[in-house]
């Protein structure tokens, strides 16, 4: 357990933006050549790995995914293995994910299972998105696995816990970026201008009339827009603004019709300010819909052969782009519990690293079962 605490705290000094993940790439593909190497195979793709464990007698492929790139953060915790690159930090755990994919791969080294494994440490989950074109990328699709498995810290949830449900667990999200362009001028001379930063006020509180308004009480939504850019000085109107915020929904249905909205409102936009206006989606994220079956039979396994607490938990509006390997592939997602003060993508997340021994314990143990056809599935 000491070695994997000392691989959570290098990978957590060493935090990459997606596709840009070389360091940590390089101290995987290093800590793999330290194990034995007579029955793994490696593929690299972009910034990311497929690790293959061989079986004694695969009848099919087991899949764990885990995310490995980091965020656009000033790390806050006062940690001696804080990150040392500024204004990035493992803010949402992947730190976690992947010493917990190294620890699972570790012991089917050690200890062979009938299937075979595939480990997929996989780029740029946090944007612009690696899941999709990892997945029919040629060398996944050549070692494509019939279940798939990944997990996600939660600071919510006590060490020693796992929250889990069948079907629909994670939402559907879209990036949104408006981009409103007027005319600029002096501050003294108004009526010579299209004030572009009173635009984007007057469009972010439409925006907020559109789940009120235009989605079903009984359907759930969110619009945040969390960033506004305009102008340059205090003296003089703003010629252009931007507007980047995120959208997400329970329903691919739902989805479509709050991006039908927006088109609306920010044409609406146009025609009042005089204004150009450009929207784009950004990256795009499926949901994430655990396989009922599978799911049912892991719950049955964590409560009848581990100590370890089972939570049915509801959905979240949190994205995540392993839904596209969920469509795909059948399998599960599943929250960990890591118990901290503060949630994710904030500054000061410090995971308690005792869930990573759970984890471990959980996969291994489940995972052994599934590949020597000790399980349903």
């Amino acid at each position: 357990m000491n070695q994997l605490i000392k691989i959570r705290r290098d990978l957590h000094q060493i935090p990459e933006l997606g596709f840009q993940e070389y360091k940590t790439q390089a101290y995987i593909l290093s800590y793999l050549e330290s194990l034995p190497r007579d029955r793994i195979s490696i593929k690299r793709w972009k910034t990311g790995l497929l690790v293959k464990i061989h079986g004694l007698n695969p009848q099919k492929t087991i899949g764990y995914r885990t995310d490995i790139d980091g965020l656009s953060i000033s790390e806050e915790t006062g940690l001696p293995y804080s990150s040392e690159h500024p204004d990035r930090m493992h803010a949402c755990g992947h730190d976690f994910h992947m010493t917990i994919a190294l620890g699972v791969l570790t012991y089917f080294i050690e200890k062979p299972i009938n299937d075979d494994l595939l480990f997929v440490f996989q780029p740029a989950e946090e944007g612009p998105g690696g899941a999709e074109p990892m997945l029919n990328s040629e060398e996944m699709q050549a070692w494509m696995p019939d279940l798939i498995f990944a997990l996600h810290i939660a600071p919510e949830y006590p060490v020693g816990s796992i929250a889990v449900k069948e079907g629909l667990l994670f939402a559907n999200t879209s990036e949104l970026f408006i981009d409103l362009k007027g005319k600029g001028g002096h501050a003294a001379r108004p009526h010579e201008t299209n004030d572009m930063v009173v635009a984007a006020c007057g469009l972010v509180s439409q925006l907020q009339t559109i789940v009120s308004r235009n989605v079903d009480p009984l359907e759930s939504a969110v619009i945040t827009i969390g960033k506004i850019t305009g102008g340059t000085v205090q003296n003089i109107i703003a010629e252009k603004a931007r507007l980047e915020g995120t959208i997400r929904t329970l329903s691919a249905e739902t989805m479509e019709k709050v991006k039908h909205r927006i088109e609306a409102l920010v044409k609406g936009i146009e025609a009042g300010f005089e204004c150009e206006a450009v929207i784009d989606y950004g990256a795009m994220y499926h949901q994430v819909y655990n396989t009922e079956t599978i799911t049912r039979d892991f719950m049955t396994y964590i409560q009848e052969k581990t100590d370890v607490k089972v939570i049915e938990c509801k959905e979240a509006m949190t994205g995540e782009d392993f839904g596209y390997m969920l469509k795909e592939i059948p399998g599960l997602m599943f929250w960990l519990g890591v118990e901290s003060p503060y949630g994710l993508h904030h500054a000061k997340l410090n995971p308690q690293e005792e869930a990573i021994g759970v984890a471990i314990k959980v996969m291994t143990g489940y995972l052994t079962s599934l590949g020597n056809g000790n399980s349903k599935n």
